[in-house]
């Protein structure tokens, strides 16, 4: 049954049209994931599909009582709300306790918060999960999903995943995680230069048909087409499961990718690495963290070797984050010793957007730091990575000021890589950034000789660009795990297995719990915390002006320097105890 007809839609903002006279349909076993680049129109198109925003043009049509729940890339909720009004409104008790569904969706999403708490002074994390339980709870025909996995862990995107997958309603899904669009989707559409392209099965398959499509016609550049061609390698050799999707015709790709080298040639790559870093990379011996009077790492010891790229996982408030700031010598071991090598060139891109300068150009941003550098056996231009990472001609000549979050990450990485390190270690690298984006990203990474470690949410990264997972499973050390991603969802399952009854709903007067009192605490100290680094921000700024119109005062320069010194050594420590209580939070 057809759900949702869009006949000759057009919309634009500004002179260039997002939608140039779409016409398709939505039928009630569809499962769609929706592609392309940031600012291509793949919000606006499944907005106006959910009929939150008008088009200029055409028709949409909706059919007649149709159930559609529809989750927007912002968080919003009712002033004073709390987790049990936003998700179960005003349902007694006997009624959504014994509804399975229901039993489910509160387990799997918010079964760590309680129900009367407001919502007010949540993380991003919470709000999130909060949203999709109130989206997930009631009986929907179509569930239109914005960027569903933003802000979740991996555990929460695995069990979203199986959540979706045994609801046999209609999907349509926009999101960059290319993982979650290959276990739930069955169709993808491609929004590209006004225009929705269709695709049969999900990401994998999409990614055969675009390089068969690209071959066939000989119309695409030769770049995109061997980067397509290259991912659709590491799909075949990858796990069993990618390739045995529906419709993805595998003599076809043996056939596209009959001559295409290995993504890494790991024996190379070593020997580079070995050649800039030397037998020791980081050693860390019997190593003790605490922060406060909270141990994160206890007698931990754990190494680096040259070459080594290592994905990390682990719960939230495992200290994930902290490891890298223990890496780049951010903070220091309670106990026990770090042992780095005496070559190691470090560059760390953490989840916080680098402050740069506002009003110089991007590609100035770039050359500033260095205008070629060798990837791999390659050397390449500050332009030519600029254009590889979606900065193509006159955008690289854009003032920084007026980019947008994605190509603010995009060139805090460039400026990263410019530096040529032989250590890199980064947080979530993957916020923010299109398919397109991620793909050239890891091209670029593949030819990259060094030791890499990568915390991400985006298993599909994850797996694409390292070779080991290791995990922080909450004990205080650091574990590798043989069967990567799959292995830590298996142990953390195993571990935290619950009953199938109802979660307990805590009436308004019962006594708050000693974790929901911590909880608010944490809130408390996070708000706390928060004010701090604003005031310590303003300050700052107020420094740099006053360093600026005293350049010809000496004395006066030193004073302000070493107040600079004092509230940048402030900062890194607040910065710090933020994130250890956002991850403990998230």
């Amino acid at each position: 049954m057809n759900l949702i007809n869009l006949e000759n839609v057009s919309k634009a903002y500004g002179p260039k049209p997002l939608l140039d006279a779409v016409s398709l349909g939505l039928d009630d076993d569809d499962r769609i994931g929706v592609v392309g680049r940031n600012g291509g129109g793949k919000s606006t198109l499944v907005s106006i599909l959910a009929r939150s925003t008008g088009a200029d043009d055409g028709r949409v049509t909706h059919s007649r009582g149709l159930r559609l729940g529809y989750l927007t890339q912002r968080d919003e909720f009712p002033e004073g709300a709390t987790v049990r009004s936003v998700v179960l409104g005003d349902r007694p008790e006997h009624e959504w306790a014994g509804d399975t569904r229901v039993r489910d969706v509160l387990g799997g999403l918010i079964a760590d918060l309680d129900l009367d708490a407001p919502l007010a002074g949540m993380s991003g994390g919470e709000r999130r999960r909060i949203a999709l339980a109130r989206l997930l709870v009631p009986e929907s025909d179509l569930l239109i999903l914005d960027e569903p996995t933003n802000h979740l862990d991996i555990e929460a995107i695995d069990w979203l995943a199986r959540h979706l997958k045994a609801r046999r309603i209609a999907l349509l899904i926009v999101t960059h995680d290319r993982w979650f669009l290959d276990e739930v989707t069955e169709r993808t559409w491609e929004v590209v230069d006004g225009k929705v392209e269709r695709y049969e099965g999900g990401y994998s398959a999409y990614v055969l048909a675009k390089a068969e499509r690209s071959r066939i016609a000989a119309a695409t550049e030769a770049k995109r087409q061997n980067l397509l061609r290259k991912e659709l390698a590491w799909l075949r050799r990858g796990p069993p499961a990618r390739t045995s999707k529906p419709k993805f015709r595998v003599d076809a790709a043996q056939a596209l990718i009959a001559d295409e080298p290995p993504l890494r040639d790991s024996v190379e790559l070593t020997r580079f690495a070995t050649a800039r870093l030397g037998k020791t990379v980081y050693d860390l011996e019997d190593v003790t963290v605490e922060l406060g009077d909270r141990p994160i790492f206890e007698h931990m010891t754990w190494g680096l070797g040259p070459g080594d790229r290592i994905g990390l996982v682990g719960v939230n408030g495992s200290g994930k984050s902290t490891l890298l700031r223990l890496l780049d010598g951010a903070i220091s071991p309670t106990a026990g010793k770090v042992i780095r090598g005496k070559t190691v060139q470090l560059a760390h891109l953490s989840q916080n957007l680098e402050e740069l300068d506002p009003a110089r150009r991007v590609l100035e941003s770039v050359e500033e730091i260095k205008r070629r550098i060798t990837v791999g056996k390659r050397e390449w231009t500050a332009s030519q990575l600029l254009e590889r990472l979606g900065f193509q001609g006159d955008r690289q000549w854009t003032p920084v000021g007026d980019l947008s979050g994605g190509e603010r990450r995009r060139l805090q990485v460039l400026r990263l890589l410019m530096n040529e390190p032989n250590v890199l270690l980064l947080d979530e690298p993957t916020n923010d950034l299109d398919i397109e984006t991620l793909t050239e990203l890891e091209d670029i990474l593949d030819g990259w000789p060094g030791t890499l470690v990568v915390v991400s949410h985006d298993r599909y990264f994850l797996e694409r660009i390292t070779d080991r997972v290791a995990a922080l499973l909450g004990d205080g050390r650091v574990s590798m795990l043989p069967g990567g991603v799959d292995e830590y969802l298996d142990r953390r399952r195993a571990g935290t297995a619950v009953k199938p009854t109802a979660p307990a709903a805590p009436t308004p007067a019962a006594p708050a719990t000693k974790g929901s009192s911590q909880n608010w605490k944490a809130r408390k100290d996070l708000d706390r915390l928060e004010r701090r680094l604003e005031k310590l921000s303003k300050q700052e700024a107020e420094l740099h002006e006053q360093l600026a119109a005293n350049a010809t005062d000496y004395e006066k320069l030193q004073e302000l320097n070493e107040q600079l010194k004092n509230i940048q050594t402030e900062a890194g420590q607040v910065e710090e105890e933020w994130l250890l209580l956002a991850e403990d939070l998230g």
